[in-house]
């Protein structure tokens, strides 16, 4: 029996966050098959909220940014948005609201907002939902695997997943990162095999939801050298994904890094801050003996994870014969 502990840093409520249970939706995907009908119909309502949601979060963006509607006549579909309840139910969106948001994705001034929204808490799945609202709002709607994987739900508090990979059995515990849910958790796992901490490279021009003057990847960086180094997981190996590269390589040429980390000087170069940020968690490792294995990731790509995790079930194996003396 292998343990596990799936660890992320998920910063914000309905914000853009790490992918760790993307990636245990994609563990699902590469070993057991692809989601039944009766799976997919019971994520309707999750991406219905996430798409109504993430649409209501830059209109009132919009109101503290102070920028307008290119077409005021749109004001009837703001309305429309406002009018929803924060979890939409039922089997369908409702026609006005897939006619609102794909009205209001049109609008110059949202665009104008959308690019804008490191400055504010926006779900990364937001601009994928809002290009696909033709599809979702249509009344024979089912979801495909990449909705399903980019539908969002906080995880709160211990949520346990057991797979089947060859002969072997992994129990894989996905826990909270919200400061308030990391109490929980911390002290648990003394016994965990592997370490598995993910990080959204994407959030380092970001800030906390819950105290925004800290920086998202800073706070990485200081939760990921608190667990490296904790008491609790002196002889647990770590994996280190770093996530969500392909929304990292598309904003270091229009947000530079160089902004948030002064000591970076390697300007839009996507491999010199690849390195840079690789190098930035493997240096906080103060134990010779404590392993740190590194793969640069996208959660949402079903090919890529499906090659890494392969990968990390080779690493795991060996790391559990290591602890046995076996090797």
């Amino acid at each position: 029996m292998v343990q596990l502990l799936i660890r992320a840093i998920t910063h914000a409520t309905g914000a853009g966050e790490s992918g760790k249970s993307t990636i245990l939706k994609q563990m699902k995907l590469i070993h057991e098959g692809s989601y039944s009908r009766d799976e997919r119909e019971s994520f309707k309502e999750i991406i219905f909220s996430n798409t109504v949601q993430s649409m209501r979060v830059i209109l009132e963006a919009m109101e503290s940014l102070e920028l307008p509607l290119d077409d005021q006549r749109a004001e009837y579909h703001v309305h429309t948005i406002f009018m929803q309840p924060a979890q939409i139910e039922g089997d369908s969106l409702p026609p006005e609201v897939g006619s609102a948001i794909e009205a209001l994705w049109k609008d110059a001034g949202v665009q104008e907002c959308f690019k804008r929204s490191r400055e504010y808490q926006l779900n990364d799945s937001a601009r994928y939902y809002f290009d696909s609202i033709g599809r979702i709002a249509a009344p024979d709607y089912l979801p495909n695997d990449q909705d399903v994987l980019r539908s969002r739900v906080k995880t709160t508090g211990i949520t346990e997943t057991t797979f089947i990979i060859g002969d072997l059995t992994y129990r894989m515990f996905d826990v909270g990162g919200q400061r308030s849910e990391r109490k929980k958790w911390i002290h648990c796992f003394e016994n965990v095999t592997t370490i598995l901490f993910l990080v959204a490279i994407s959030e380092y021009d970001q800030l906390l939801f819950e105290d925004e003057t800290v920086n998202r990847m800073q706070e990485a960086l200081t939760l990921f050298d608190s667990i490296c180094n904790s008491r609790w997981f002196i002889n647990t190996s770590i994996i280190l994904f770093l996530n969500k590269i392909d929304r990292f390589k598309e904003k270091l040429p229009v947000s530079p890094m160089k902004n948030y980390f002064p000591d970076y000087e390697g300007g839009a170069d996507y491999s010199a801050a690849c390195d840079y940020i690789l190098n930035r968690f493997v240096s906080l490792n103060q134990a010779e003996q404590k392993q740190i294995y590194t793969h640069f990731t996208c959660a949402t790509d079903t090919t890529q994870i499906r090659f890494v995790m392969a990968a990390v079930n080779d690493i795991i194996i060996q790391e559990n014969l290591r602890l046995c003396g076996l090797i």
